[in-house]
């Protein structure tokens, strides 16, 4: 018996704005199967988020090239 999938999720490059995202929404929709395809509007936790793992990556960057 095989599994069944009941939902895909879509992860943009970058944020993008709410009118240049409405051409990948439409795309998607247009995928057979799709029941919906609705945005996902980022928030300051986002964007805090992608601050420390860039903090973190330039952290561990520094590291490797200035070894202790």
């Amino acid at each position: 018996m095989t599994g069944r999938t009941n939902a895909i999720t879509v992860v943009l490059e970058k944020d993008v704005r709410n009118d240049d995202a409405e051409t990948i929404l439409t795309a998607i929709r247009m995928v057979r199967g799709v029941l919906s395809a609705t945005p996902n509007v980022s928030e300051l936790s986002d964007h805090i988020a992608q601050e420390r793992v860039r903090r973190e990556l330039g952290d561990k960057l520094w590291n490797v090239i200035y070894q202790k």
